[in-house]
């Protein structure tokens, strides 16, 4: 990777003291908010073998754009660059260092208790790629393995450096980012794992808090430090992705907000805070300016591609809730072109749009969604030998075309939109559910005229579900709990579907708490959690029913084994 020149003149120069090194370090991450990607990269390239700050950030910015691309090389290319990272923070630590021993602690050098954060941070960003390089279980284990002893190092540190023997020296405020980061980011991320994947994980013993998690990632995001920018982006995925999509729906704009707005102000165009604007924006159900802010960010810079995917792909959705269906297909077709996250979740998802279309209405670029349905299986990838989830489903779901007696798939867009909880976007926008529900209505129809046999009944249960959504997000309550209730007594008829029935239950449940009706929730999350299995998209079902077990704060008796 690195540049010999610049290299050579790196090690020829006097090496930078720990403050130094900060502060340059600082410097390129102001390059990067900034959306000068190749500049912040030059400026920590020289000295990435000799400076334990220079090695991490310039590693962490890799790692994000790999988390961007999910190409296998980046990816490589970012867990090989963070390995040599945690080789060059090896070198700063004293030799075996054990730092709860308070003579010990109190004889770490500064730099030392720098290097003890980097490594440990090294360790947790490794972990953070092997879950992504593989969703196998051997490798969940190794990856398992790195973030308990990274959680061991930041748990003396912290304990350390709360102690009043510990020096606090100019240097200080980016050791406590780091340690608040580190704490941080275990806590809320442990919180969100069911109870029986944290077992697999080998974390019994450990569980997540995630308040304690959240406030220290508030305290490190706000402080002036090397971290904050990590802090902040960890906070805004979780109040913008995680709680909406493997959570109850809601998200927390109000946090969100408060926490983008002194970036926004410092980074106006920086195209990662106008992502987050776009997507606080689209949570509020205020779809025409989140588009304007995913445009934005597209407009911003034109270095990394990749954040114009993330965009395209907000923008795909922004479209779906506004039921413009050929915009939609449109940016789903750019995906395709553009993208290799997964190619055959964007063929789909452009077939689909295609299939909300009236029959006799001319489709662009001539595409025909019998085709590209049937493209669908071709287009499978391997990620470490496992298809994603979402690729799954579309496959599954495109086989009907396969079929010589071909059955069309009623709603392929709502139906998928309700896999990325869209319902919950558009539940303050009455206008904009009422329009699903015309959608449905009209599908509904059509399904009663056809002759079809086969999948009557799951084409039907689909249409219940998503009914349902669209009457609780109007307030009618005792008649989405009806549609629910019809997918629940068809389980035995459902041939393919089967994740109808869990969800119908699940997303009965959350009525149930709306109306405080609390140990008919716990009872139907049980059922959901425990009844059902080998069904499509299970396990963000179960993240699901996790989230609204801990929001019932249901108590141990009551909840089996969700604490530990």
């Amino acid at each position: 990777m690195s540049n010999g020149k610049e290299a050579n003149a790196a090690e020829n120069s006097s090496p930078m003291t720990l403050e130094e090194s900060l502060d340059e370090c600082m410097e390129a991450l102001d390059l990067f908010l900034n959306n000068h990607f190749s500049e912040s990269l030059e400026k920590l390239r020289p000295r990435v073998n000799e400076s334990m700050y220079h090695a991490l950030i310039y590693a962490t910015v890799l790692e994000m754009q790999a988390m961007m691309t999910f190409q296998p090389e980046d990816i490589s290319n970012a867990g090989n660059t963070m390995k040599s990272a945690q080789e060059v923070c090896q070198r700063f630590r004293r030799k075996s260092a054990v730092l709860s021993n308070k003579s010990v602690g109190e004889s770490l050098t500064e730099v030392q208790l720098h290097a003890e954060a980097c490594y440990a941070e090294c360790q947790l960003q490794r972990a953070a790629l092997t879950f992504l390089q593989d969703e196998n279980m051997v490798s969940f284990i190794k990856g398992g393995m790195k973030v308990r002893n990274s959680y061991l190092i930041y748990k003396e540190l912290h304990t350390f450096t709360t102690s009043h023997s510990c020096n606090k020296g100019p240097s200080h405020v980016h050791l406590e980012g780091g340690i608040s980061f580190g704490i941080g980011a275990f806590n809320l991320t442990l919180s969100l794992f069911p109870p029986r994947i944290l077992k697999v994980l080998e974390f019994a013993g450990f569980s997540g808090d995630k308040e304690y998690g959240l406030s220290l990632l508030h305290d490190g995001a706000t402080g002036m430090n090397l971290r904050s920018m990590l802090c902040a982006l960890l906070v805004l995925c979780y109040y913008t992705f995680l709680t909406v999509i493997l959570g109850t729906g809601e998200g927390d704009v109000t946090e969100a907000e408060k926490l983008l707005k002194p970036f926004r102000l410092r980074y106006p165009r920086g195209a990662i805070f106008l992502f987050f604007a776009g997507r606080t924006e689209e949570i509020k159900g205020n779809i025409d300016e989140a588009i304007a802010l995913f445009e934005d960010g597209c407009k911003a810079q034109q270095a990394w591609k990749q954040f114009h995917h993330m965009c395209y792909w907000e923008l795909m959705w922004c479209y779906s809730y506004k039921r413009d269906w050929k915009m939609a297909y449109f940016y789903a077709d750019l995906l395709s072109k553009e993208s290799r996250w997964s190619k055959a979740m964007y063929v789909y998802m452009k077939a689909a749009y295609l299939s909300m279309l009236p029959i006799d209405e001319s489709r662009p670029f001539g595409d025909n969604e019998v085709d590209l349905f049937r493209q669908v299986p071709t287009l499978k990838q391997k990620i470490a030998g496992k298809s994603p989830p979402t690729e799954k489903f579309a496959i599954r779901k495109a086989r009907r075309y396969k079929a010589r007696c071909m059955i069309r798939l009623p709603v392929p867009v709502l139906e998928m939109m309700y896999m990325w909880n869209g319902f919950s976007m558009i539940s303050k926008r009455p206008e904009l559910t009422d329009g699903m529900m015309q959608t449905l209505v009209e599908a509904e129809r059509c399904l009663l005229e056809s002759p079809e046999k086969e999948y009557l009944v799951d084409d039907r249960c689909v249409i219940y579900l998503l009914k349902g959504l669209c009457l609780k997000n109007q307030g009618l309550l005792q008649a989405a709990e009806e549609c629910f209730n019809k997918v629940f007594t068809s389980e035995k008829k459902i041939k393919f579907d089967h994740y109808l029935v869990p969800n119908s239950l699940v997303e009965l449940s959350l009525i149930y708490i709306a109306q405080g009706r609390r140990d008919e929730a716990i009872k139907l999350l049980h059922k959901a959690k425990q009844n059902y299995k080998d069904y499509s998209m299970e396990s963000r079902t179960q993240f699901r029913i996790h989230a609204a077990l801990a929001k019932l704060k249901a108590d141990p008796g009551e909840e089996e084994d969700t604490h530990m």
